[in-house]
């Protein structure tokens, strides 16, 4: 059929790969153009056969996948979406993973993997369609002065900085965080989709690579100037008074946490000393957020098509006028800067 997504079936289980192959040939759009049993016959099917899109486990005899991914990227580009267990050493290799390339990942979430995986078909599914549409292209090289602390202008009063993101956000939100100063007078507040057992590992990784502490927020912290805090999977993150509140509301979007939730509610907490930003991700989550933002006097921000591994939530955002400033990756931390400033509110 013309047109059809040709996928890449990679697991060392013959009935994990039996689960992915059913799930894909299901869809009258999809078809397994090929298996492999580990990450060495990986790399040789995608320079054999290249796939629009590749399903990998993350362990694996022969060759691992996060290995693979690696030889992938560099030698025959495509999108990859990794399958992993929950667990410590499991999320941080699926961290790895995304920042080395991959796309995105499927949980396993169970005692019975295979059972989990044919009930969340509709999400493998979605996964894979979001993966075949994503661009893996290098980003443009463009320089960006580091920014340094006597950049930061003065503001008075407690201001929030709201970030969200979705697919390409793992690659997309430690840039923008390495660069942020540690004297920004604002505190963060993250917004990842992302599912329960993995944000941690994100929030840890973060950490790493920011001037700020970060860390996974928990039900009452305090959001305070030099601090970013991740909403954990699997919870929504509202902003009451100078505090975050965690809780389980319906999902909105189909995801939870929400960045519209976290957004709206530090808007109106917040006013006027509110920055919103939306980065890489499938859908419109974000929009009404930012045009709460809007609507009480603060900015908002938006990634730009050339820097966005999927532009679509910053493209809804844009197309409803909702945004103030568009700009490429490098140059959201010294946009969200710029925008800390004594409006003498």
């Amino acid at each position: 059929m013309v047109g059809e997504t040709r996928v890449l079936v990679v697991d060392d289980s013959a009935v994990m790969r039996r689960i992915i192959t059913d799930i894909v040939q299901s869809e009258g759009d999809m078809i397994v153009a090929g298996t492999a049993r580990n990450g060495l016959e990986a790399i040789a099917k995608c320079k054999e056969i290249h796939p629009d899109v590749v399903t990998m486990d993350i362990e694996m005899p022969v060759m691992d996948g996060l290995t693979s991914l690696q030889y992938i990227m560099r030698e025959c580009p495509c999108p990859v979406v990794m399958l992993s267990a929950v667990g410590k050493r499991q999320s941080d290799l699926t961290m790895k993973s995304l920042e080395r390339g991959a796309v995105d990942f499927i949980p396993k979430t169970g005692a019975s993997l295979s059972l989990d995986l044919s009930d969340e078909r509709q999400l493998i599914i979605q996964k894979i369609r979001v993966a075949s549409k994503t661009s893996i292209k290098e980003m443009p090289n463009v320089s960006e002065r580091r920014i340094i602390e006597t950049d930061v202008r003065s503001a008075t009063g407690n201001w929030i900085v709201m970030i969200g993101a979705s697919t390409g956000g793992p690659r997309a939100l430690p840039e923008v965080m390495s660069r942020l100063p540690a004297n920004l007078h604002a505190g963060v507040l993250l917004i990842q989709h992302m599912p329960e057992g993995f944000t941690k590992s994100f929030a840890e990784r973060l950490n790493w690579g920011s001037s700020l502490e970060v860390r996974e927020a928990e039900d009452g912290d305090t959001i305070m100037p030099g601090l970013a805090l991740l909403a954990p999977g699997n919870k929504h993150m509202e902003v009451h008074g100078q505090k975050v509140h965690l809780t389980d509301e319906a999902r909105m979007h189909y995801v939870r946490p929400a960045i519209d939730i976290t957004m709206r509610t530090g808007a109106a907490a917040y006013g006027p000393r509110s920055i919103g930003v939306i980065l890489t991700g499938m859908g419109g989550d974000g929009t009404e957020g930012l045009r709460e933002i809007k609507k009480q006097g603060g900015k908002t921000i938006a990634q730009d098509e050339a820097t966005s591994i999927v532009y679509g939530m910053p493209k809804v955002a844009r197309e409803a006028g909702v945004v103030d400033v568009v700009a490429p990756l490098n140059a959201i931390a010294r946009n969200i800067v710029m925008s800390l400033a004594d409006v003498g509110v």
